[in-house]
């Protein structure tokens, strides 16, 4: 199946509070038609990857629900054969932490603060286009 035959491009978005969430969803909806599934939790997002195909996955830096660390989400993603094949991007302002998540495997992700900046855009097309 080609990617342009897909209905929709399907982004799982890990550990954001409702409000970032939701302004993600609108977001990548809007630039891209893409649909934006939540998980709050590790568990649930592994089980999510591992039952439906995504196009990207988005990982908060702390997750809202538990505390739960999105590296070690990303170190967890990496670690698996059959998962570690999906894009991943952290969802951090902070330079620091997105250096980490590179290191762990992640592609270069975006903070919140610069969402509809044209960067978030060039760095979400090759995986939403």
């Amino acid at each position: 199946m080609s990617e342009s035959t897909e209905k929709s491009k399907r982004v799982l978005s890990v550990g954001q509070c409702f409000a970032d969430h939701s302004a993600i969803a609108r977001f990548l909806s809007g630039q891209f038609g893409a649909t934006v599934i939540a998980a709050d939790s590790t568990s649930q997002a592994l089980d999510q990857v591992r039952q439906e195909r995504f196009a990207l996955i988005l990982v908060n830096r702390v997750f809202d629900a538990d505390g739960a660390s999105g590296l070690d989400f990303i170190r967890a993603v990496q670690a698996d054969e059959q998962l570690r094949t999906v894009p991943i991007m952290l969802v951090s302002n902070y330079d620091d932490a997105q250096a980490q998540a590179v290191q762990a495997g992640a592609v270069l992700g975006f903070g919140k603060a610069s969402l509809s900046q044209p960067q978030t855009m060039a760095r979400l097309e090759p995986f939403l286009r």
